[in-house]
């Protein structure tokens, strides 16, 4: 017996329920002829780009004031590295854009090796 106000639950339709007997099948795609990952491609992602590093004592970085320099574990042409997270995905040179507007842009020079991604 029911409580009221309760719904009534009803199983759906044996041939609604799916195949669950055959492994690895795969329902069918809603999008034809698209790959499984596509809509990823749209999907934007935060680039970092790292011109170097430095491991100053806490003591030294508090100490600092507004004209204090900061020394990187890098030369001005050392290639910078392009990271997405925590990996490099591709390593390359300073630019400064062509547009007059004095940003800078990086020039990929190397791409890691996708299958090591």
């Amino acid at each position: 017996m029911s409580e009221p106000g309760a719904a009534a639950v009803t199983p759906p339709p044996a041939d609604a329920q799916g195949d669950h007997t055959m492994p690895g099948k795969v329902p069918a795609r809603s999008v034809p002829d698209q790959p499984p990952y596509h809509a990823f491609y749209s999907m934007p992602v935060e680039i970092v780009v790292c011109v170097g590093t430095a491991r100053p004592a806490l003591g030294e970085l508090l100490a600092m004031g507004s004209e204090a320099v900061i020394m990187l574990d890098r030369r001005v042409d050392d290639p910078v590295d392009i990271r997405v997270g925590d990996r490099v995905i591709a390593r390359g040179e300073l630019q400064e854009l062509d547009d007059g507007s004095g940003r800078l842009g990086v020039r990929l020079t190397e791409i890691a090796d996708r299958g090591k991604l």
